[in-house]
């Protein structure tokens, strides 16, 4: 098992920031993917951005160029910078860690005030 715990939601204004953090612990594979996904009220939970333990990255379309996302693979933790947030980033953000199994965190709450 792998346990993934989130930290860093919270309130913004519009085009403040924000910074996530999830470590991972347990059973944790040298070759996986980390990343996080978004799930806002009433739409399917869709991808933010992954980062691989190598350093492969991919953005949804909709934040590329406000958000970076980067690891720690000593710490087995990943973060996500949010900048020039925008109300449609408001969602729960989720926490992802996958190598031949999958595992998501609880989730944090972002909410972007307009």
């Amino acid at each position: 098992q792998v346990q993934l715990v989130e930290s860093g939601g919270g309130l913004v204004q519009a085009g403040g920031s924000l910074r996530l953090s999830c470590a991972a612990s347990g059973s944790i594979f040298s070759i996986n993917v980390m990343g996080w996904y978004r799930q806002a009220p009433g739409k399917q939970r869709e991808l933010v951005a992954t980062i691989s333990g190598g350093g492969r990255i991919d953005y949804a379309d909709s934040v590329k160029g406000r958000f970076t996302i980067s690891r720690d693979n000593a710490k087995n933790t990943v973060y996500l910078q949010m900048n020039s947030l925008k109300p449609e980033d408001t969602a729960v953000y989720y926490c992802t860690y996958r190598d031949v199994r999958e595992f998501w965190g609880q989730g944090t709450q972002v909410t972007v005030s307009p």
